[in-house]
């Protein structure tokens, strides 16, 4: 009797955790489900799984580092709408139709999505934001090529490193030029970096974001 009462007890304490938002992004909620939903994803790329976690303050922050990617994820998918970026179905069923064919069988996707807590429709529409949240942070974050004087100066402040990186040769034209090449990418990669934090962090000070104790 007092082990049916306390099962009885958790599954109340489990409904009424669930019933609480984890966050709320301009008055949308991002419950507790989606979040765990999403931790799972989370922690699934980068190699981890969530019994696997045994240090609570780790998990904590790991856990936290989801919700600030899904906060992020909300605040991109309410600009998409803002601006009016559509998603069509037909990209959206080519883009379910890939994640189909990856998992080899559509009994294997349908099982997969089950255990997900989706069925297709609840997926397409998950598919349908993620896509439309993805396209929006490409056009906020996008920069201009640099300059030709631009990878020249930041390859001359970086040459030590950007030569550790490339291929060596006895021809210093050569290694001038793969440095150069190097430079530039890594410019680049170092200027979207900085103009996808920047967006993050615009969208955050512009928008009222309530996190749950």
């Amino acid at each position: 009797m007092r082990t049916l009462l306390l099962c009885l007890l958790l599954l109340v304490a489990k409904a009424s955790w669930a019933d609480v938002p984890a966050a709320r992004v301009n008055g949308v909620e991002i419950d507790v489900i989606r979040l765990e939903r999403y931790f799972t994803e989370y922690l699934e790329a980068q190699g981890r799984a969530v019994a696997s976690i045994r240090n609570p303050t780790l998990y904590k922050r790991l856990r936290d580092q989801a919700l600030d990617e899904l906060i992020d994820k909300e605040l991109l998918w309410q600009e998409a709408q803002r601006q009016g970026i559509g998603i069509s179905d037909e990209q959206v069923s080519a883009q379910v139709g890939e994640v189909e064919a990856a998992f080899g069988s559509p009994t294997v996707f349908e099982r997969r999505l089950a255990q997900a807590g989706f069925d297709r429709a609840e997926y397409a529409d998950y598919t349908r934001r993620e896509l439309a949240a993805q396209r929006v942070y490409a056009q906020l974050s996008a920069v201009d090529a640099p300059s030709q004087a631009e990878v020249e100066a930041f390859y001359m402040a970086n040459r030590q490193r950007l030569q550790g990186a490339q291929n060596q040769s006895d021809n210093p034209s050569v290694l001038r030029e793969q440095g150069l090449v190097l430079a530039r990418a890594s410019l680049i990669g170092q200027l979207q970096a900085q103009a996808r934090q920047a967006v993050r962090q615009r969208l955050r000070e512009s928008a009222k974001v309530e996190i749950a104790d």
